[in-house]
C-alpha cells in the first residue's frame, strides 16, 4: 500500500521560506516521479527519473526547489521568497518515473497525499 504523507505547511509572512515534506511508504521515491500540486490540480514542482530531472511552474521558478532523500524516502519542497499567491493547500504526488513535460501533469500521478496547507500573509 502506497502513503504519501506531506507535513511543514503553515503560517508565514511575505518573503518568509518554508520547506515541505512528503514521506512515502510503499514505494520508492528514488524511482518515482514525484509532484507537487496546489489546490490539487495546479502543478508546482517535480523530479523525474534523475535530479537532474526537475520541472517548475513559471510562477516558482527560481524560487521553489524540490530534492529528494533516498534513505528517508522523502520529497521536499523548499520554498522561498514566498507571496500571499502562493497560499494554497500543496500536495505530493507519486507516479512512474519521467521525463519532460509529462513529468507536469496531473494525470500521470496515481498516488496522492492529502495535503498540507500554506498561507502567506501580506
Amino acid at each position: 500500500q502506497v502513503r504519501l504523507v506531506e507535513s511543514g505547511g503553515g503560517l508565514v509572512r511575505t518573503g518568509d521560506s518554508l520547506t515541505l515534506s512528503c514521506a512515502a511508504s510503499g514505494r520508492a521515491v528514488g524511482s518515482s516521479a514525484i509532484g507537487w500540486f496546489r489546490q490539487e490540480h495546479v502543478f508546482v514542482a517535480a523530479i523525474g527519473w534523475t535530479d537532474a530531472n526537475t520541472y517548475y511552474a513559471a510562477s516558482v521558478e527560481g524560487r521553489f526547489t524540490i530534492s529528494r532523500d533516498n534513505a528517508k524516502n522523502t520529497v521536499y519542497l523548499q520554498m522561498n521568497s514566498l507571496k500571499p499567491d502562493d497560499t494554497a493547500v500543496y500536495y505530493c504526488a507519486a507516479g512512474p518515473g519521467c521525463s519532460g513535460n509529462v513529468c507536469t501533469e496531473h494525470s500521470w500521478y496515481d498516488h496522492w497525499g492529502q495535503g498540507t496547507l500554506v498561507t502567506v500573509s501580506s
